[in-house]
């Protein structure tokens, strides 16, 4: 019987099956091309390591993602592009260096806090592109952000809580506040607060360019301020998991209208300034939380919460000094909401070392509620 199956031809698969077969394989966490990879050359293993990275900034872990928002980033700017890959391999390599658990290195858990560092400093940067003097701090601020990072997970651990952007947020801090504006080495452009001047918004509201400014959010994320770099963003969201990237979009429209809604500058709505934050938070809990109306409302509750903390916290540093809040209000919003105890969301809580896409999380989920079902029956 066996051999008659063996020698039995199978029927070839359909065009259309071959598509689908592929278009899956390229989508979530891409496991078996991770698996695959593990025996391969070191140069090639670290591509698919940094091309992970690049992903991980906006709670992604695909690889095909990362190229993507690579090419994003080449399109808005090469000087860009070349400086997040070095502040990416910095804190790659200090992750090695350390011995940091190989599959946290290898999932791109330490390179994509050096990636946002090294955007943040060449879009702050006043001394304009191809200033290579620029490429000291931005590599030295990669590697210390994998210091931060490997001191912060113990801590953090004990709350079951991501380190995500703590790391990031905090060098690029102390890196404005110590070159500031006028350094004749490394100047820096002045942060402006999103706080409307008495005769800034006396103009009409240009509709169009309001919507353009939700797509633009997205691609704020990486400091990309075109609708094509934005697109390409929003694809490999996509890509990696389409409620991800609804919940992107949503979360940027809806930081755009509390923005609106405090009368926010009108520069920054258009320019996606005023809803990236909000567009963090509300993919923080599509990440960290199984898919139900409650955690649906929770994000939209955490993207409003993001959104008017950026707008509270920037006004305020923008009077106390010259600098910027930068994501500090999604990561402070996005930890709070970790740390909720009700028993309605928290069993719907993933924890921090399981988490994989919405999609996976949400099949996951109803499996173990069947097993448990069919063993409570029995």
């Amino acid at each position: 019987m066996w051999i008659l199956e063996k020698n039995t031809p199978q029927r070839p698969r359909g065009l259309k099956q071959r598509f689908v077969s592929a278009l899956l394989y390229c989508t979530g966490e891409m496991q078996q091309l991770h698996t695959h990879m593990q025996d391969k050359f070191f140069p090639l293993q670290l591509v698919e390591w940094c091309l992970r990275g690049i992903s991980r900034v906006i709670l992604l872990n695909n690889p095909l993602s990362g190229a993507l928002i690579l090419a994003a980033l080449l399109l808005e700017s090469p000087w860009q592009a070349l400086l997040g890959m070095l502040g990416l391999l910095a804190s790659t390599f200090t992750a090695i260096i350390l011995g940091q658990d190989c599959e946290e290195v290898s999932s791109g858990l330490h390179g994509f806090n050096g990636m946002l560092v090294a955007l943040l400093m060449g879009v702050f940067s006043s001394a304009g592109d191809w200033y290579w003097w620029l490429l000291l701090p931005v590599y030295l601020g990669g590697a210390a952000t994998t210091f931060l990072s490997s001191s912060l997970s113990p801590v953090l651990d004990r709350w079951d809580l991501p380190v995500n952007v703590f790391p990031f947020n905090t060098v690029i801090v102390l890196y404005l506040a110590c070159t500031g504006i006028s350094n004749p080495y490394f100047p820096n452009h002045p942060a402006q607060p999103p706080g409307a001047p008495g005769s800034t918004n006396h103009t009409q509201l240009h509709v169009p360019q309001l919507l353009q400014g939700v797509v633009l959010g997205v691609g704020q994320i990486f400091a990309c301020g075109t609708v094509g770099s934005s697109l390409l963003i929003l694809g490999a969201v996509f890509l990696f998991s389409p409620i991800l990237a609804v919940y992107a979009l949503l979360g940027s429209g809806i930081s755009t209208m509390a923005g609106l809604s405090m009368s926010v500058q009108h520069s920054f709505l258009y320019s996606g300034l005023s809803g990236f934050n909000g567009a963090l938070g509300c993919m923080a809990i599509g990440v960290f939380y199984i898919l139900s109306w409650r955690t649906h409302l929770l994000s939209i509750a955490n993207a409003l919460l993001s959104a008017y903390t950026d707008i509270a916290l920037s006004n305020l540093l923008g009077v106390v000094s010259e600098h910027t809040i930068i994501s500090w209000a999604a990561t402070l919003t996005g930890t709070l909401m970790l740390l909720l105890t009700g028993k309605n969301l928290k069993e719907y809580r993933i924890p921090t070392g399981k988490v994989t896409s919405p999609e996976q999380n949400l099949h996951s989920h109803k499996q173990w509620s069947a097993a448990n079902t069919n063993a409570t029956d029995v």
